[in-house]
């Protein structure tokens, strides 16, 4: 999918209608209920069609139950029928056949803003995707407008081991964008080196455009749902932005506040949450 035309950004609702497309999370760190956390937080009306219903929680995943594709199928189509969508987030979809659901439907509907969050594996270590729906995923990236992988993810979308530092990192975004033909946002909070910086790389006036994004890294062990969160912000946030570029810009500081927030929760016993509302609580 081609970078979104200003035309197209420009006809949006002045509140950016937001479609989720992703699993729950019980606890409400990660998955649909956190990206209609995010959405709201960066001024957006969200929606949400389900794709799995989990059994999880800070401490990890006990079970997955993926819902029937004419039920994610009937909830697309529901939504598409009545609302006029601004931007979509992709999260889990976990089986083969969903994402070829999913795929379907964007290929009928165009919406012009779709951020792909390439779940594979959730923070606390389960595995969220079958081995052919990863390479369904793979297939399905080419067809959004950008994909934010961490740097696990990363790895997988290119078919090699998991990057040990930002130079590899910075390779394999490159490498990911010319093999997609879509912006690629590497987010890099899982790097174990001293970097402090994600990676945003597309095409611009027909030339490579490689950025780093400098962040303050913030030392916590709740970031339960860090993905899912910055891939909503970041959807809802690009259709009042000019580029990827600046609706970075937009999310970042409030990703900041809330892994910052996120020390003050008092949720659950293992990798807790992000606070999405840490601005009413300052």
């Amino acid at each position: 999918m081609a970078e979104p035309a200003n035309a197209e950004v420009a006809d949006a609702a002045p509140v950016p209608r937001v479609l989720s497309i992703a699993g729950t999370d019980p606890t409400g760190g990660a998955g649909l209920f956190a990206d209609l956390k995010a959405i709201s937080a960066m001024g957006g009306y969200g929606m949400g069609a389900i794709t799995s219903i989990t059994a999880q929680n800070t401490t990890g995943v006990q079970g997955v139950f993926p819902q029937p594709v004419e039920v994610l199928r009937a909830q697309l189509e529901s939504i598409s029928a009545d609302v006029a969508i601004d931007a979509v987030k992709i999260g889990m979809l976990g089986e083969a056949e969903t994402v070829r659901t999913v795929s379907a439907w964007l290929e009928s509907e165009r919406p012009p803003i779709v951020v792909m969050d390439p779940v594979m594996v959730a923070t606390t270590g389960g595995k969220l995707s079958t081995d052919d729906a990863t390479l369904a995923l793979v297939e399905l990236a080419r067809s959004v407008s950008i994909v934010t992988p961490n740097v696990p993810e990363l790895g997988v979308l290119v078919g090699e081991d998991t990057a040990p530092g930002i130079d590899d990192v910075i390779r394999q975004a490159t490498k990911a964008h010319e093999e997609l033909g879509v912006a690629v946002l590497a987010t890099t909070g899982d790097l174990e080196d001293a970097s402090h910086a994600d990676i945003l790389v597309n095409t611009r006036g027909g030339a490579l455009d490689v950025v780093e994004l400098p962040f303050t890294r913030v030392e916590t062990p709740h970031t339960h749902g860090t993905g899912c969160s910055m891939s909503s912000a970041l959807a809802t946030a690009r259709v009042i932005s000019e580029d990827w570029q600046q609706a970075y810009a937009r999310v970042r500081p409030w990703m900041d506040g809330a892994l910052l927030g996120g020390l003050d929760l008092d949720v659950g016993q293992g990798s807790g949450p992000l606070d999405h509302n840490w601005y009413l609580h300052a």
